[in-house]
């Protein structure tokens, strides 16, 4: 099982022509309403890669709170985990201009409210894949990881948003996954080499005996590791939205790690989702299905070693 410990937010999105620049305003026809957060986000898309998923969280005791719970659980995503908090459910503003590029900002809510001694011990098992993001108050992140380790559990981060790791807890981890900044953010706070995401990457593996994963966006993604040292391309496509794409990759590749795949065919499927991930607006819903993701497989190039 995956035990998604993360954010959950309702995500207010506005199509816009332009994104604003700082003390400018720019209108547009309206907004939707879409469930998101960095851990519900990865919570869907592993659960719509036919993994079985828990999650830990919070939501405020309001409508948004109530409407998140329920998207959950209909995706077939175990909730009961998720306290309420008197803090209002977080809320992310999205907005998407025409060339499908995009600014967030994030009032975290009920977010702030979770704590790690929500997930009691018997969830924390050798068959569990701990899945982490940036969302949540970090000291909780951190404790829970220590549970985890203790108790026999995989455990995957997602440095996302960017933010600062202690030296411990990446000494917990199984995978990292970062984009390309977030790779030399962390590797620079520890002084390793931040000459290249891939020097980061190779740093980092090295002195914490853990694999990192580099996403690159349309160049696909990177893996290195004690026994990964590979590239994986991106599918090609025409992005309508990439809003909730990061998220989809970790969301798959832990579903395919936690259904037994070795980790170049985990990511091969992480970033075929991914890609599908961009095709409609919003985050959640443009999550792939495991049979679409299968669909466009094929059309994904060869995986290739690296030095």
């Amino acid at each position: 099982m995956i035990l998604d410990f993360g954010s959950i937010n309702m995500d207010l999105v506005m199509a816009v022509t332009v994104l604003p620049r700082p003390g400018e305003t720019v209108l547009c026809d309206g907004y939707v309403t879409k469930p998101g957060g960095k851990g519900s986000n990865q919570a869907v898309a592993a659960a719509r890669a036919g993994a079985k998923v828990a999650m830990a969280g919070a939501v405020g005791d309001d409508g948004f709170g109530q409407v998140m719970r329920a998207t959950l659980a209909k995706e077939g995503i175990d909730t009961a985990l998720i306290a309420t908090s008197d803090r209002p459910t977080g809320v992310a503003y999205i907005c998407v201009d025409a060339k499908a590029e995009n600014f967030i900002a994030v009032g975290s809510g009920a977010n702030l409210a979770v704590r790690a001694d929500q997930v009691p011990d018997d969830r924390l098992t050798p068959d569990t894949l701990l899945v982490l993001q940036m969302e949540l108050p970090p000291e909780q992140n951190w404790a829970l990881l220590q549970r985890a380790r203790a108790r026999g559990c995989r455990a995957i981060l997602n440095v996302a948003p960017a933010a600062a790791v202690p030296e411990a807890a990446l000494r917990d981890l199984d995978l990292l996954v970062v984009n390309e900044h977030e790779a030399l953010a962390i590797a620079g706070g520890l002084g390793l080499d931040t000459s290249s995401p891939r020097a980061a990457a190779q740093a980092l593996s090295g002195r914490m005996s853990l694999t990192c994963v580099v996403t690159l966006g349309g160049e696909g993604a990177i893996a290195v590791g004690p026994q990964a040292n590979f590239a994986v391309p991106a599918l090609p496509i025409q992005p309508v939205d990439t809003t909730g794409a990061g998220d989809t990759f970790t969301g798959v590749l832990a579903a395919g790690l936690d259904a037994g795949l070795p980790l170049d065919q985990a990511l091969r499927r992480a970033s075929t989702g991914a890609a599908l991930a961009c095709l409609a607006l919003g985050a959640q819903e443009s999550m792939p299905t495991a049979t679409a993701i299968d669909a466009a497989l094929p059309r994904l190039g060869p995986t290739t070693a690296i030095g």
